[in-house]
């Protein structure tokens, strides 16, 4: 019973990095996987507390990864 508890709790990944530099479009891109996985990433980043560093941008993939890391609460530099 203990085991099949300890299973079930959610896993916390720590990673050894504080911030993370991404180089990204300011265009949304051709293929609609680039948004997702912009997204993606943008979770994960938050997920991990980990802050971004990226160009500025505020639209294409550059904003939609910053606009993610930002509403899930860590620092967005750029």
């Amino acid at each position: 019973m203990e085991i099949e508890q300890q299973q079930q709790l959610p896993m916390i990944i720590k990673s050894r990095f504080k911030r993370i530099c991404v180089y990204c479009g300011s265009t949304p891109g051709k293929n609609p996987s680039y948004q997702i996985a912009a997204i993606q990433l943008g979770k994960q980043l938050v997920e991990r507390k980990i802050d971004l560093v990226y160009g500025g941008g505020s639209i294409g993939l550059m904003g939609r990864i910053s606009q993610v890391v930002y509403d899930g609460g860590r620092h967005v530099l750029g």
